[in-house]
């Protein structure tokens, strides 16, 4: 292991063991470093004797490669606190990225369905719950799980009611899909109409329940055939479902539904959920509790959404709109 793996390994250490870091995060980190470590080696630089010019360089190099301003942002964070760690360790003398300023990012807006369009996509999903004796259209829904086409009815059925299940439980709590689709089984029988899930960082946050989101989980629990501790168990590395796989069946049944499969997938449901809340009313606040995001700032690019709530306040309750 070279001296830069090891920084890099003891970087990782760190935010896994104080910050509670996802698996993900430390995968993307590690690979973002290690690129990192590469071009100053293949210069000559040595990153715990380090200028900022070296650093500006590569940055500079990501542009050229076609790396986004948000990507270039979300490398640019990682090396800082990279170098941030080397310095408070005492193995640096220095931090070359504290005069650096990142890249100007301009916050796109989330793809967002409107209620009509999420009504038509779990319309759809509810066909292929019912069984293969359904319109062409249901049976397109359902032939979505991508587990093939079978002649068994009672497979076929519990694949719909699986996909109806997470496409419910999705759009009624806005979880993340990696909180969802590793939600235990136990879920789907508990009394409570809220679940506790461990988002980011290890922190737990408590998400309310609908009673369709809970029937759906009782109807998925009734079909399900395989043994485990996963609601939604799949012969994968995890042991559970993959959020390639469910996006992939989501896309499918949202074809099926009339709409652009560019235009659906689990995240955009999961902004779905925030934006139809903060439409009829919900605080921001709540919307970031509900969420999990430790950070308003993070929650505020549904501002769109209540920009127009309050245009609509205005032109409905100014006493002087009327004249």
């Amino acid at each position: 292991m070279s001296a830069g793996d090891l920084l890099i390994r003891d970087y990782l250490d760190m935010l896994a063991a104080e910050r509670g870091a996802a698996a993900n995060t430390l995968a993307a980190y590690r690979r973002d470093l290690a690129d990192y470590l590469a071009a100053l080696a293949r210069g000559g630089h040595d990153p715990v004797a380090l200028e900022a010019a070296p650093l500006r360089a590569y940055l500079a190099d990501l542009e050229t490669r076609g790396l986004s301003a948000a990507s270039a942002a979300r490398r640019l964070s990682c090396i800082r606190g990279f170098h941030r760690f080397l310095y408070a360790e005492g193995l640096a003398e220095d931090d070359p990225s504290a005069p650096i300023g990142g890249p100007r990012r301009v916050r796109a807006l989330p793809k967002v369905l409107s209620v009509a369009e999420v009504d038509r996509l779990l319309a759809v999903a509810r066909q292929g719950a019912t069984g293969p004796e359904t319109t062409a259209q249901g049976a397109t829904a359902q032939g979505a799980t991508g587990e093939g086409a079978t002649g068994d009815g009672t497979a076929a059925r519990a694949r719909g009611t699986r996909l109806l299940c997470l496409i419910e439980l999705l759009y009624a709590t806005g979880l993340r899909v990696s909180e969802l689709i590793a939600l235990p089984r136990a879920a789907a029988s508990t009394k409570e109409r809220y679940l506790v899930v461990k988002g980011k960082g290890g922190r737990e946050r408590l998400v309310p329940l609908t009673e369709i989101a809970r029937s759906a989980m009782r109807d998925h629990l009734a079909h399900l055939r395989a043994e485990g501790p996963w609601l939604f168990p799949a012969d994968s590395e995890s042991g559970h479902l993959t959020r390639q796989s469910f996006a992939r069946d989501l896309k499918t049944v949202a074809a099926a539904a009339g709409l652009r499969a560019d235009r659906v997938s689990p995240h955009v449901l999961r902004h779905a959920f925030a934006s139809h809340l903060l439409q009829n009313g919900a605080d921001l606040r709540i919307v970031q509790e509900l969420l999990g995001h430790a950070d308003i700032s993070t929650t505020q690019i549904y501002t769109h959404v209540l920009d127009e709530r309050l245009k609509s306040m205005v032109r409905d309750l100014h006493p002087l709109m009327d004249e």
